[in-house]
């Protein structure tokens, strides 16, 4: 059964007509979707997926429960080792997610360092993705991360800088880019 995990910025909280139709097209091929559970994005597409009374979700968060399960579907409590918080805490979820789904799809606002970083780890893993991006009301298709900078070039400049501060974006791009070249290579 194809899994896409589908998340996005806390800051979308509201889906427009191009979004509902790509979520229509996944309903109608029965897809498991893999949502998270925080406000924004997660939550906007588990009211959609519950409007349309589709059951076929996995909803995931955290070992001490979720904070959104708005259709009472399935739960993927995951457990965190160590002394983590914030970022790093819900990162590990996300990450799940990423490793358990064949394709995604993320809703983002040219800002939010959580979608990109559930980008990345769907690209790193060979798994197409395909962004909605709520500035421009356009989606784009990414399959490696060499497309990772058509992606950033739609965010303004402090944004870019913010996102490649925070997550080296530049440097994993070229790093994954000479593990391949060193793969054929050898």
């Amino acid at each position: 059964m194809t899994k896409i995990f589908i998340g996005g910025s806390r800051r979308l909280s509201r889906m427009n007509i191009n979004v509902k139709t790509k979520l229509e097209a996944i309903i109608q091929k029965n897809y498991t979707i893999l949502v998270g559970d925080a406000n924004g994005a997660d939550k906007s597409v588990q009211q959609y997926l519950l409007d349309r009374h589709y059951g076929n979700v996995i909803v995931f968060c955290m070992a001490n429960g979720c904070r959104n399960n708005l259709g009472q579907w399935e739960e993927r409590r995951i457990q965190v080792r160590g002394n983590k918080n914030g970022f790093e805490f819900y990162s590990a979820k996300d990450a799940e997610m990423a490793r358990e789904a064949d394709y995604g799809f993320m809703l983002w606002d040219a800002k939010s360092k959580g979608t990109l970083q559930n980008i990345i780890n769907l690209l790193r893993s060979n798994k197409r993705t395909l962004v909605y991006i709520s500035p421009e009301r356009d989606f784009l298709v990414l399959d490696t991360l060499g497309d990772i900078p058509n992606l950033l070039a739609k965010c303004d400049e402090k944004d870019r800088n913010f996102l490649e501060d925070k997550l080296k974006v530049s440097v994993m791009i070229k790093d994954r880019a000479m593990q391949r070249e060193f793969d054929i290579v050898a």
